[in-house]
């Protein structure tokens, strides 16, 4: 068996390899693809922290790990036809090894609800469950109604502000890790799904209120941040950006919209996206263990 990094040119066999692993454990079919494999290696270091197992020119397993502070964040996945064989194990042994390596003091990784087999062997390794997450979408049949605030869209010269209240509106949020203007806008802007004509603002007078940063995926919009900064919550604005993007959504073509959100939510958030008719469609297991 071959094991190598990662290159971009894998990102589509990836999304299959973790799409496979998903609808064996949940029955759904799977909606990853390359677009949301970028979204978790784009600041990933290939060379070193990722790993995919080749054999007969087919990945049967693969992972990623990267360090956020002093918490490493990782995932892995087993193609259902390789199970039964130690591979995840192996996996688990880079991941955490990579980490402590690079000095976490702790490390997180998710499975999907009904993976079994992977929520006893992170239990067996002395981890825990500390959160879910929902992957939640909407089918775009017809257009949503126009929303009542007025919605404009980002202008890149207002980068730093945008930023600023995405960093307000999420502070509150679980593991949030305040990221420097320089470094977020660097990270935005090298990503091949930045599209600023879809990135939308509420503003009250100088101040921007509320923002929305969406993507345009492969199989729909995509609504990658939303949120209103504390001062102006209860006014409806984060349901008015959501129908503003649904909208620009169905006219660039697509007829389905997602997001992730943390099940538990402290802004009501998951109630929101229900109130706009999303539905939740995968639910992943964030699991956590102590590493030092």
């Amino acid at each position: 068996m071959n094991v190598r990094p990662a290159t971009r040119a894998d990102f589509t066999a990836i999304a299959k390899l973790f799409g496979a692993a998903d609808e064996a454990a949940s029955g759904s079919p799977s909606r990853l693809n390359a677009d949301v494999v970028e979204g978790w290696l784009h600041t990933v270091a290939l060379e070193t922290n990722t790993w995919l197992l080749e054999e007969d020119g087919v990945f049967v397993a693969g992972a990623f790990a990267q360090l956020f502070g002093d918490t490493g964040n990782a995932a892995g996945a087993v193609h259902p036809s390789a199970r039964g064989r130690g591979l995840g194990t192996g996996l688990l042994d880079r991941m955490e090894g990579r980490m402590t390596e690079e000095g976490a003091r702790r490390l997180h990784s998710w499975t999907v609800t009904g993976d079994t087999a992977a929520d006893a062997l992170f239990a067996a390794r002395g981890f825990r469950e500390v959160r879910r997450f929902w992957d939640m979408a909407i089918e775009l049949d017809a257009d949503p109604p126009e929303p009542a605030t007025v919605i404009e869209t980002f202008r890149e010269e207002e980068a730093e502000a945008f930023h600023a209240a995405n960093q307000e509106a999420f502070s509150e949020h679980w593991e949030h890790k305040p990221e420097p203007f320089d470094k977020w806008w660097e990270r935005q802007r090298r990503r091949s799904t930045y599209d600023p004509t879809l990135w939308f603002v509420v503003r009250d007078g100088d101040e921007i209120a509320a923002i929305c940063r969406n993507e345009s995926h492969e199989d729909g919009g995509y609504v990658g941040s939303i949120g209103v900064r504390p001062a102006w919550r209860g006014k409806g604005y984060g349901r008015d950006l959501l129908l503003h993007s649904f909208r620009a959504f169905r006219h660039r073509g697509h007829t389905r919209a997602s997001l992730g959100v943390d099940a538990a939510n402290a802004t009501g958030a998951t109630q929101l996206y229900e109130s706009v008719g999303m539905h939740v469609e995968l639910e992943n297991v964030v699991w956590e263990k102590m590493l030092a």
